[in-house]
């Protein structure tokens, strides 16, 4: 049962890895060189998207790494469980006092009505985020080492 949790954190977590870097290095920088600020509308359908689905993502892999880690307690690689799911509630702090707040603003914005600083704002959750996948990267290679 515990390989079995074990090996169902590690994929759910590496996949949230996966999106979190995809957004990162990959679609929000495409989307910030749209012309005319193009990728206004798609960064704030981006948020309302994913602003309802992350949550339970990030909830899920906490409780996950959670669970696996009190069922290893004592065995061998048990310390590195407890630290990738103590960097995952690190992510989830930073997403709610963070990133949430102008995630948030950015899921109203549309072409017609942005404020003048939304360059900023979204720069700002930019560099958060950035922080915070490497949080949930070291999470995940805590969890992939005491998995094997």
């Amino acid at each position: 049962m515990q390989d079995v949790l074990a090996v169902v954190t590690v994929v759910v977590v590496g996949l949230m890895v996966g999106a979190e870097f995809a957004v990162a290095v990959f679609v929000n920088p495409i989307l910030d060189r749209l012309p005319n600020d193009g990728g206004v509308e798609a960064r704030s359908d981006g948020a309302r998207v994913l602003g309802r689905v992350m949550p339970f993502w990030y909830i899920g892999s906490v409780v996950l790494g959670a669970v696996w880690s009190t069922l290893a307690w004592g065995d061998a690689g048990a310390s590195l469980v407890a630290a990738g799911a103590a960097l995952l509630v690190v992510s989830v702090v930073m997403s709610i006092l963070l990133l949430v707040p102008i995630n948030s603003r950015v899921a109203t914005w549309s072409q017609e009505g942005v404020p003048a600083d939304w360059k900023q704002q979204v720069g700002r959750w930019d560099r958060f985020h950035y922080v915070r996948v490497g949080v949930i990267v070291l999470a995940f290679t805590l969890f992939a080492v005491a998995l094997v």
